[in-house]
């Protein structure tokens, strides 16, 4: 009986099962001479940036660029040298490039009747400065805070030392530029009379007052639709000299609240007098 054939073996190995098989090996950043030349070059410009900025500050801090002097471009007509000697004083600190600006500007724009300050250098050892002072027009009383301020052209209020002839001014905080700015129209309005504005009040119920130089008291009221206060006002002023030779006193106050027509109150409390428009 013959025997079975036998297959013959294949040549081939036989390939290894998935879990069996080899990983490649990756290349490493040692393995990369790019990288490495990139890393190095990196490295190499911090570091000398670094470097070079350490050196340059260490250079500007030297004793090598004092600064010499700070000249007033603007000669101030308010603030004393005093002042200015003193703000220089604490403020300027450093040499020619390392003194701060915002900090010099900052101290100088503390001084009073300062509005503004500009500070650059030039060179080689000099600060200029360049002040903006405040104009002051009339003196300014916050209502009920007893406190004596000053308001400029631009209605902003400021503290300072005046003894200047001016108008008062007085109203509800944050209304100067408001006050300041009817000042100018209700002093047109009683020009007539040629007695002067000397004060304006605007209470907090945004009633107007005003006094004259002579001491007349007028009391405007508020603005009404049907009877605007600068009609009343301008009715007075037309009216008023006549209504006063007529009623023969000295009139201390004037009500013009009432409708068509005034009330005038004497000087020495006497009754007082309705004129009528």
């Amino acid at each position: 009986m013959a025997e079975p054939r036998r297959r013959a073996a294949s040549g081939r190995a036989a390939r290894p099962t998935g879990g069996d098989a080899p990983r490649p090996r990756g290349l490493g950043l040692w393995d990369r001479p790019s990288l490495l030349n990139l890393a190095a070059d990196l490295c190499l410009l911090f570091g000398s940036t670094a470097l070079a900025y350490a050196a340059f500050t260490w250079f500007l801090k030297q004793p090598l660029f004092p600064l010499g002097e700070v000249v007033v471009v603007t000669p101030p007509a308010q603030v004393t040298e005093e002042q200015l000697a003193y703000a220089a004083r604490t403020a300027v600190e450093g040499n020619f490039f390392t003194v701060d600006l915002e900090r010099v500007r900052e101290t100088f724009e503390k001084l009073p009747w300062v509005r503004k300050a500009e500070v650059r250098r030039r060179w080689p050892d000099t600060l200029e400065l360049r002040l903006e002072e405040h104009v002051a027009v009339a003196y300014w009383s916050p209502d009920g805070s007893g406190e004596t301020r000053l308001v400029n052209r631009q209605g902003e209020v400021f503290i300072a030392a005046s003894n200047a002839t001016m108008p008062k001014l007085s109203g509800p905080e944050g209304t100067a530029a408001y006050v300041l700015n009817r000042f100018g129209g209700l002093l047109d309005a009683v020009a007539p009379l040629g007695k002067g504005l000397v004060e304006v009040t605007l209470s907090p119920r945004e009633a107007w007052q005003l006094r004259l130089a002579d001491g007349l008291v007028i009391q405007l009221g508020r603005d009404q639709e049907s009877a605007p206060s600068d009609h009343r006002l301008r009715d007075f002023v037309h009216t008023f000299p006549e209504a006063q030779a007529r009623a023969e006193m000295t009139v201390a106050e004037v009500d013009l609240r009432y409708p068509g027509g005034y009330v005038m109150r004497p000087l020495d409390g006497d009754a007082p007098d309705k004129a009528r428009k």
